[in-house]
């Protein structure tokens, strides 16, 4: 059993391979996918892939690059969008200080607006952060102080007090190939000691392909090589780690299991 907790099959190079793609996902083991949105635009899409796919799931969110562009999404249309069966996480959403392709005032708004969304649907907020840890775990606690909510930080590459910090306010962490990478041994350290039960694995597919499909572009299939990575790293059985981290999953987004 394998979970991808985070890819974008509507992406141009993936949504026209989506078939193909998704078979090799399943020959892997993969069991569930998380598609998600990081603009308006794709909603729809994202959604039809879901209802499409019984393994596959959506989420429904601006990516803080996108944040400038999108200033009348709101807490009520992320809520009313997110009524649909198939969605069942907010985002991504957060901060990006790395690229600032938004203005960080509002990235900061819209991060609130979908911590907002989630804390009135319980559904997840899947956290984007790059380069903004101080501001990303303020916002969150600051956030949390008005009511709790259920998150996940995506893709981390933050450090790893920033890992112990979300990790007490209660964020799930989600591992992507960027473990697997030379490079990496600070993720690496940190990633070899988080708490099981707070673990997800993702590929962010079409990219980040872990070793070794370094160059190429990710898919869901691949999950199942930073799993491998992981159990290594972390001295624990492949099936182990693989059961508990797809149980994590469908705990943390609740609503693909119901």
């Amino acid at each position: 059993m394998l979970a991808d907790s985070h890819c974008h099959l509507n992406y141009k190079g993936m949504a026209e391979q989506q078939p193909e793609i998704l078979s090799r996902a399943r020959a892997a083991g993969v069991t569930a996918m998380l598609n998600i949105s990081t603009r308006e635009r794709e909603w729809d899409e994202v959604i039809a892939t879901a209802e499409r796919e019984p393994d596959v799931w959506a989420s429904i969110g601006v990516h803080p690059h996108e944040a400038d562009q999108h200033p009348d999404v709101d807490t009520v249309a992320l809520v009313a969008r997110a009524a649909h069966p198939r969605v069942v996480g907010i985002g991504e959403s957060g901060l990006d200080y790395y690229y600032d392709h938004s203005d960080r005032t509002r990235q900061q708004a819209s991060f609130r607006i979908h911590i907002a969304a989630a804390r009135e649907t319980g559904l997840p907020i899947i956290v984007h952060t790059r380069d903004a840890e101080e501001d990303t775990l303020a916002i969150l606690a600051d956030e949390m102080g008005k009511g709790a909510f259920p998150a996940v930080i995506h893709c981390f590459t933050a450090s790893g007090a920033f890992a112990d910090r979300a990790l007490e306010l209660g964020c799930y962490i989600s591992i992507s190939g960027i473990v697997t990478f030379k490079n990496a041994k600070d993720l690496q350290d940190t990633a070899a000691r988080l708490p099981l039960e707070r673990l997800l694995i993702e590929t962010d597919a079409p990219f980040l392909a872990p070793v070794p499909h370094r160059g190429k572009s990710g898919e869901p299939a691949f999950v199942a090589d930073t799993a491998r990575f992981l159990s290594t790293l972390r001295d624990e059985d492949y099936q182990y780690l693989t059961a508990h981290t797809s149980d994590n999953f469908f705990k943390l987004f609740s609503k693909a299991r119901a």
